[in-house]
């Protein structure tokens, strides 16, 4: 097949054509080099998605905290809450802990 037998194709005129050229070109260079291009907005869109999901979860802490914070409001509850997960004490006061086997974390010795 020659050039000119090529030239006489209609597909060829259409892709040869200077308008066809210049927006494929200019498709190309928006989907794949511009700075605004495809590729960046999918990125993008990823990281949305992924700020959205670590956004939900902060809220959900941020709840369970209200609500600890609601529990912790009465002296009382405070108080056990010291003791409790901060081994506080009163004056002239001792503590003692007790630890069952099971809780603890033992090494097996080989």
């Amino acid at each position: 097949m020659s050039f000119k037998d090529l030239k006489q194709k209609k597909w060829f005129k259409v892709v040869t054509n200077m308008y066809v050229l210049v927006l494929s070109a200019f498709v190309i260079w928006m989907l794949f080099f511009d700075t605004n291009s495809l590729m960046i907005h999918l990125e993008l869109r990823k990281e949305i998605k992924k700020l959205e999901k670590t956004q939900d979860f902060l809220k959900k802490e941020i709840a369970k905290d209200k609500k600890i914070i609601e529990k912790l409001s009465s002296e009382g509850e405070l108080e056990k809450f010291a003791r409790e997960e901060y081994y506080l004490k009163k004056k002239n006061e001792e503590i003692y802990l007790i630890e069952y086997e099971d809780s603890l974390k033992l090494k097996e010795k080989e």
